[in-house]
C-alpha cells in the first residue's frame, strides 16, 4: 500500500536521509502513511556511506513497488571534517541492522539538479525533511537560493538543547557530523522545526509494537521489523541501560510534519558550535532578556499520541 498522489491533503515530502535503521523507518512511514506523498529521497554519508545509504533507499522503495521516487544521491563527506566515522555497532555494517539488499541489486537515480526541478514543481506545498547530517541541504540552499524561497517549510533531525548529546556529552550525531553546514542551514532555512534529542530519545520503539506490526500481512516491510529492532535494541540496551526500547529519532520528525501536536515547543534561533571541545553542540540565548527566534524547537513528547499515530500507520488501520 503506497502514499495517495496527487491529491491535496497529502504532505509532499522531499526527505534527506542516509539509512540507517531509523532513517529507513522513516521512509517505511513516508510510503504507508496516506496523507505523506513522497516525492524524492536524496541520499548522503552518515549512517553509512553515500553508496550505502543510496541502495539502501532503492531497496526500500522496491519493496513497496515505489519505482517511481527519484533516488538523488548527495554529499559524501562533510565540508570541513578530515574523516567520516559511520556507525556499524548501532545500524550494521550495511545500515538496516541484519538486512541486506540483493548483491544483483540495480537501481536508477537522478542528478543533484532534480531537487531545483522538485522545488519548482510543487513551491509551496514542498515541505524538506532532514534527518541525516546537513551537508547536501546546504548544498542545495548554496546551489538553489532562489527555489529554496519556494519551499514551505523545513524539518530537521539534529541537535541537544538541555539534554546530552549522543556523538559526545554535548553533541548529538548530525550536527557533530558536519556542524558548518548545520549552522548554515538553521541561518537560512525559513519555517523550520528542529526535532532534537530532547523529544527524539523518548520516541521509542518496543518489542511489543513490533510483534504487532510484525504480524500484520497489510505491510510489506513488515517481515523486517523484527530483526533490525533486535539489532538496533541491542546497542541501546549497552548505551541506555533500563531503556524499554530503541528510539527512532529520524522517525520521530516525519510524524512531526503530519502531526505537529505530539510535540511541544520553544522557539528561538538555534546555532551550533563548529570547533572547541564543544564541537557539534547545539545552543539557544535562553536567558530571559533574550530575543525570541523563528526557529521552532520540539522540547517534549507525548508518548500516548506518538505511539498510537505509529501504530496507525504502520498497522494500516
Amino acid at each position: 500500500m503506497g502514499c495517495k498522489e496527487g491529491t491535496a491533503i497529502t504532505k509532499k515530502i522531499l526527505l534527506f536521509c542516509d539509512p540507517g535503521i531509523d532513517d529507513s523507518l522513516a521512509i517505511m512511514y513516508c510510503i504507508l502513511d496516506p496523507e505523506i506523498e513522497l516525492v524524492g529521497l536524496v541520499t548522503s554519508y552518515g549512517n553509512v556511506t553515500k553508496d550505502q545509504a543510496t541502495a539502501n533507499a532503492a531497496y526500500l522503495l522496491q519493496l513497496a513497488g515505489r519505482n517511481d521516487i527519484p533516488i538523488i544521491p548527495g554529499a559524501s563527506m562533510p565540508v570541513q571534517e578530515e574523516g567520516t566515522v559511520f556507525y556499524p555497532e548501532i545500524h550494521g555494517q550495511n545500515g538496516i541492522g541484519p538486512i541486506q539488499p540483493p548483491s544483483n541489486f540495480h537501481y536508477h537515480i537522478y542528478p543533484f539538479d532534480s531537487i531545483r526541478t522538485i522545488m519548482e514543481n510543487y513551491k509551496n506545498e514542498l515541505i524538506i525533511v532532514d534527518t541525516g547530517r546537513s551537508t547536501s541541504l546546504a548544498t542545495a540552499f548554496t546551489l538553489f537560493a532562489e527555489q529554496m524561497k519556494m519551499v514551505h517549510s523545513f524539518y530537521v533531525m539534529g541537535g541537544a538543547f538541555f539534554v546530552p548529546g549522543n556523538a559526545t556529552a554535548l553533541a548529538e550525531a548530525n550536527f557533530y557530523g558536519d556542524p558548518s553546514s548545520s549552522n548554515f542551514v538553521l541561518k537560512y532555512a525559513h519555517n523550520l522545526v528542529i526535532t532534537p534529542l530532547n523529544v527524539t530519545r523518548s520516541a521509542v520503539l518496543t518489542q511489543e509494537m513490533v510483534n504487532e506490526i510484525s504480524r500484520n500481512s497489510q505491510n510489506v516491510y513488515a517481515f523486517m521489523m523484527d530483526p533490525i529492532f533486535k539489532y538496533y535494541y541491542e546497542f541501546y540496551k549497552k548505551s541506555v541501560p533500563g531503556i524499554p526500547g530503541a528510539p527512532i529519532h529520524d522517525l520521530l520528525t516525519i510524524m512531526v510534519v503530519v502531526n505537529p501536536a505530539i510535540v511541544d515547543y520553544i522557539q528561538y534561533d538555534a546555532k551550533v558550535i563548529e570547533e572547541s571541545d564543544a564541537k557539534g553542540m547545539s545552543y539557544i540565548d535562553y536567558r530571559p532578556t533574550s530575543k525570541k527566534g523563528n526557529t521552532k524547537i520540539a522540547v517534549n513528547l507525548h508518548y500516548d499520541a506518538f505511539q498510537e499515530q505509529f501504530r496507525i500507520v504502520m498497522l494500516q488501520q
